[in-house]
């Protein structure tokens, strides 16, 4: 039997989690979107003032999947609500229960920081992630469009 088990991830795991966005972004056909490097992870997510946060999982303390957060507020409930950013586990290592555990790991923590929701999004084509969300009761929420400001659209909207 394998031993699952979830950890906070440090700034020593930033090679290892650049390398699953790498591995994720090659899943979801974006990879040459992904231009962070291992020092903007670092710099980034484990800085004294970030706002993100991350997880990795491990089967027998072998690293196979991660997850990043962050907290966001919800005006209508009056309350904090979790943003699942990311979470990927290794093609090799699904199926046995990690996702899951991550995902409850995330939905704990939604709980003890008082949140009012536990949200992300997934690619419309990503069928086999949509039946696994479904089979745990969340609901798209498909009155909702994401809209992006990017790159240089960003930098035009911010200085016009």
């Amino acid at each position: 039997m394998v031993e699952i088990a979830i950890r906070p991830a440090t700034k020593d795991d930033a090679a290892l989690i650049l390398h699953l966005i790498k591995e994720l972004a090659i899943y979801e056909k974006a990879e040459q979107e992904v231009i962070a490097t291992s020092e903007d992870i670092r710099q980034s997510l484990f800085a004294e003032n970030s706002t993100a946060h991350g997880l990795i999982c491990t089967i027998d303390d072998k690293p196979i999947g991660y997850a990043v957060y962050f907290f966001n507020y919800s005006t209508w409930l009056g309350k904090p609500g979790l943003y699942l950013e990311d979470l990927y586990v290794t093609s090799e290592c699904r199926g046995q229960g990690a996702g899951k555990l991550l995902l409850k790991h995330l939905a704990n923590i939604a709980l003890d920081k008082g949140c009012g929701r536990f949200e992300w999004s997934v690619l419309d084509w990503n069928e086999p992630a949509i039946q696994f969300y479904q089979s745990i009761g969340a609901k798209p929420q498909n009155e909702w469009v994401a809209y992006r400001l990017v790159g240089a659209a960003l930098k035009a909207f911010a200085h016009s």
